[in-house]
């Protein structure tokens, strides 16, 4: 069996979306004829701890650990955060106002830590894996990021050691969607460019969750990038166990929204939905769970809301999947950002698993509304398009009141974590076979 060397910060005990992707790569690449080796910090800054996916973990597999210097702790310390804040992707808030000293943090961790405030781990995990590899033999290595840090790793061991190499971008780089909120200096975008253009450029091979995106950094590279979506594992689904439908008509929304993700015209056309049916007055109930932005509470109050919504805390990966299944809708808001066409959020291909309609606001020509029109499994309406939406949310409402049973979605076990992991080692075997 060939070996090769995993290397992601997200892993657990880490929660939330990161984790998802290189956990179940590493859970199933064995059937592929590929040992993993994972490489991870020890004392991660993680924003969710999630011990349920400990479980997840194949047995007997080697996992390297190493601590990292996070600057953390002082950013806590600066904007007045308690140490056992969670820190969020995106640039978050919860909280309404921005204070002074959390613009002065954003813009010394923009511009002084690059690519990220993981760069202090670069060097150590270089020099530690390479001690390690003089005495354990792999056959290729993966990095995946974000944090981006974690790709000047894999760079650092090609030059040194020549091995295979296969860089993947769960999320792009200079074109994630918050990068314009970074406030960069000339100096500190020019540095993210040039990295990623070394990243690109010494890869054996590059993998990227969207096409659109894979498009991006293609463009930007000069070179072939391949695509390999997000999935869901039939393990996490348990068809064998069925759930009660939510008794109200729920819609319900799982992980992160941050402020792209929340979009007025959802409250604007539920609230005027309220005003002109008083059935659906009664039945409507909203629930959002995990992590928001403070202007998603704005937008509640704003359209007096608040006794139809709830925001509930993160749930463990083993535990929402009920929670999907009882909806009556799932709700899929794609973030309005410049690159919205091309994002694939990780929930949507768990959405068409649980087989629930699928509300979904976003570009009506990107990739998100691509996979849940071609499955079948629910309808999408524009960022700006409110009519549409109030036909769309009024119709799956129709069917919760006449009690027309959802037809589940069509053409989507070909975005099972398991079968996605075969295309991986297809990719890993054919960068070996050149060494």
């Amino acid at each position: 069996m060939k070996r090769v060397l995993f290397l992601t910060y997200y892993w657990p005990p880490s929660g939330g979306s990161g984790v998802q992707r290189p956990l179940k790569f590493v859970k199933y690449l064995r059937q592929y004829g590929w040992e993993p080796v994972v490489y991870t910090v020890e004392n991660g800054e993680f924003p969710e701890i999630d011990n349920s996916l400990l479980k997840e973990i194949p047995e007997n597999i080697t996992v390297l650990k190493n601590k990292i210097f996070e600057p953390f702790s002082f950013y806590k310390w600066f904007i007045g955060k308690k140490k056992d804040y969670k820190l969020v992707a995106g640039y978050m808030h919860q909280k309404k106002t921005t204070k002074w000293t959390e613009k002065i943090a954003l813009w010394i961790r923009s511009n002084l830590f690059i690519p990220d405030a993981r760069m202090f781990w670069i060097k150590p995990s270089i020099d530690y894996l390479s001690v390690w590899l003089k005495k354990n033999k792999v056959d290729a290595i993966i990095t995946t990021g974000p944090p981006h840090s974690v790709l000047l790793i894999g760079l650092g061991l090609k030059r040194k050691h020549k091995l295979p190499w296969l860089v993947d971008f769960r999320d792009p780089w200079t074109e994630i969607d918050y990068y314009k909120d970074l406030n960069l200096s000339k100096f500190a975008d020019n540095e993210h460019k040039r990295l990623e253009k070394e990243v690109l450029k010494f890869a054996d091979a590059v993998v990227c969750v969207s096409p659109d995106w894979g498009e991006g950094l293609a463009r930007i590279g000069n070179r072939k990038v391949e695509y390999i979506s997000n999935g869901f594992d039939d393990a996490d689904i348990h068809d064998e166990i069925k759930v009660n439908l939510d008794i109200k008509f729920s819609i319900v929304h799982i992980g992160m929204m941050g402020k792209s993700r929340n979009h007025a015209i959802f409250w604007q056309a539920i609230s005027e939905i309220i005003e002109s049916n008083s059935e659906f007055e009664k039945d409507i109930e909203i629930k959002l769970f995990g992590k928001c932005d403070a202007s998603v509470n704005e937008s509640i109050a704003f359209y007096k809301l608040t006794e139809y919504a709830k925001i509930h805390d993160y749930i463990p990966h083993n535990e929402i999947v009920y929670v999907q299944k009882s909806a009556q809708v799932l709700y899929l808001s794609v973030n309005e950002t410049a690159n919205a066409k091309g994002i694939l959020t990780g929930k949507i291909y768990e959405y068409l698993a649980v087989k629930r309609p699928i509300l979904c606001i976003g570009p009506e020509d990107g990739e998100a509304a691509k996979v849940v029109l071609e499955s079948g499994a629910g309808n999408v309406a524009g960022f700006h398009d409110i009519e549409k939406l109030k036909s769309n949310i009024l119709s799956f409402y129709q069917n919760y009141k006449s009690k027309i049973p959802f037809e589940s979605g069509k053409n989507y076990q070909k975005y099972s974590r398991k079968l996605q992991t075969g295309e991986l080692a297809a990719l890993l075997d054919k960068i070996a076979l050149k060494k």
